[in-house]
C-alpha cells in the first residue's frame, strides 16, 4: 500500500495566511499554492497509513498537554547559505513552539525522528528560487507583522500533487478537533492571550 507523507504545523490565521501565501507566489515561489502559511512542528514525514490512528492519538495527548500561547511575527531573515530559504521571524512563542515539536516527536511515539538541523520556527517565504527574488522577498516583507493567539495544531498530509491538505485539527488543553466554518477554514477559538518566553537561536530549514 506504500507510505503517506504527514506534517504538523500551527497554521498562519487569516487574513495574514493568505497574504503571505499570494507574496510567496509572487515571488515566483512553485510551491506557493499547495502549502498553507504555517509554522512547522514535524517537517515532512513518511507513515505507513496503518498508523495512522496511532499518530492521531498521540497528537491528541501532546494537544491534551498544551495551552494556548502567543505568537508573533515580525520581518525577515534568511537561512542562505546553508539553505536558500528566506522567513519571517517569529519574535513570540518560539519557545512553546519548541517544546510542543519535542512532543510531537518524542521518542516513544508514532513519528520520532531526528532533524537534519536545529529546529527554529519560522514562517517560510521564498524557498528554492533565484537569489534575486530571494533578496526581493526579504526585502519587500521588512516591515511584517502579525500575532495571534494559537489555540492548537494541524495534521497535513502531502498529496501526489504535492498540495498539503488538512486531515485534522487538535486543540490545546482537550486534543480534540477544532470547529470548523462553513468554508472549512477553521475558527478562531478567543483564548487568554498568556506571555511566552522566547528561546530558540539555532537554524534550520523546515518548510
Amino acid at each position: 500500500m506504500g507510505t503517506v507523507t504527514l506534517g504538523v504545523s500551527i497554521a498562519v490565521p487569516e487574513p495574514h495566511g493568505s497574504l503571505l501565501q499570494q507574496r510567496r507566489a509572487s515571488f515566483g515561489d512553485p510551491a506557493a499554492h499547495g502549502i498553507p502559511t504555517h509554522i512547522t512542528l514535524l517537517p515532512p514525514t513518511e507513515a505507513d497509513p496503518a498508523d495512522r490512528p496511532r499518530i492521531e492519538a498521540h497528537l491528541a495527548r501532546v494537544a491534551a498537554a498544551g495551552r494556548a500561547f502567543g505568537l508573533r511575527l515580525s520581518g525577515t531573515d534568511t537561512f542562505r547559505p546553508l539553505s536558500p530559504v528566506v522567513f519571517v521571524r517569529l519574535v513570540e512563542g518560539a519557545a512553546a513552539c519548541s517544546w510542543l515539536q519535542e512532543q510531537v516527536r518524542a521518542p516513544e511515539g508514532p513519528v520520532a525522528r531526528e532533524l537534519a538541523f536545529p529546529y527554529h520556527p519560522h514562517v517560510t517565504v521564498a524557498h528554492g528560487i533565484s537569489e534575486e527574488s530571494m533578496d526581493r522577498a526579504q526585502e519587500e516583507l521588512a516591515g511584517f507583522e502579525a500575532s495571534w493567539t494559537a489555540t492548537g495544531f494541524a495534521l497535513y498530509e502531502q498529496g501526489s500533487d504535492l498540495v498539503w491538505r488538512l486531515q485534522r485539527k487538535f486543540t490545546f488543553g482537550t486534543g480534540e478537533e477544532t470547529p470548523l466554518s462553513v468554508s472549512g477554514v477553521p475558527r478562531q477559538v478567543p483564548q487568554p492571550f498568556p506571555v511566552c518566553e522566547d528561546g530558540a537561536d539555532s537554524f534550520a530549514p523546515l518548510h
